[in-house]
């Protein structure tokens, strides 16, 4: 599926949740430190809730780091000043979706020299941003949305009742 990126993520429940849609997308996480937090945060587990067994998370010291074990991958990276919007782009199975840290998003630096694959979420007036957690479900989404959602359930039946 794909790989979410998390470059120096600051608060534990957003990547908590994360966690959770990885773990029901069969994404891959990986997270780029420093973390704004620890990994045994009480607050990180209880928003991944049991899902943590069921997600595949990877550790980086920096970003360079990331982006050499994977040379020649497609990275794609979501800012608030992306060029692009994120439902135009051609996703594919195996590409990287990267979002920057809560306060800051990704460095100007990053997002200069990857201009063509900087991708926007849409907004309306003056919002500055989109929660974290949202933003990569909403990007995982639509990528599996192109996709088909291919392997993925997409009917489901009622408790108690029957459609």
């Amino acid at each position: 599926m794909f790989n979410i990126v998390l470059v120096e993520p600051e608060i534990p429940q957003n990547t908590g949740n994360i966690v959770r849609t990885c773990a029901a997308t069969g994404c891959r996480l990986h997270l780029v430190r420093p973390l704004g937090f620890e990994v045994t945060d009480k607050y990180l587990k209880r928003a991944g809730l049991d899902y943590w067994k069921d997600a595949e998370i990877f550790y980086y010291d920096c970003f360079e780091e990331l982006k050499q074990k994977f040379h020649g991958a497609q990275f794609y990276y979501f800012t608030t000043k992306g060029l692009n919007v994120y439902s135009d782009a051609k996703l594919k199975e195996g590409d990287f979706l990267v979002f920057g840290k809560e306060t800051k998003g990704l460095p100007e630096e990053l997002l200069a020299a990857n201009r063509e694959n900087c991708l926007r979420i849409p907004m309306i007036g003056e919002t500055r941003s989109l929660n974290l957690s949202n933003s990569v479900a909403i990007a995982v989404y639509e990528g599996l949305r192109q996709l088909d959602f291919k392997n993925f359930k997409t009917e489901g039946q009622l408790h108690n009742l029957k459609w």
